[in-house]
């Protein structure tokens, strides 16, 4: 699943970033700079909040951390809500 489409004070493990294919330079360096904040496969992810149109950005938390980040750079990260603790 993504994490785009996990619900508000819902909790995931990112799984892994989905970098697209080399015609496309703009997708690597979204996927590259959400691995530099710390958004890393085995991380421990939450939504906090939605935007109130179309739910963007949406306010997720990484450890003590908040990012607001748009549908389309959450849709790169697949998540697993197994094993995640809410």
């Amino acid at each position: 699943m993504l994490l785009s489409e996990l619900k508000v004070k819902q909790a995931a493990v990112i799984q892994k970033i989905n970098h697209l294919d080399s015609t496309d330079e703009k997708g690597d360096l979204i996927a590259s700079r959400l691995e530099t904040l710390g958004f890393l496969p085995g991380t421990l992810v939450k939504i906090i909040a939605r935007g109130i149109f179309g739910g963007d950005p949406i306010l997720i938390q990484i450890g003590f951390t908040r990012f607001a980040l748009r549908k389309s750079e959450a849709e790169k990260i697949e998540v697993n809500k197994e094993g995640a603790h809410s």
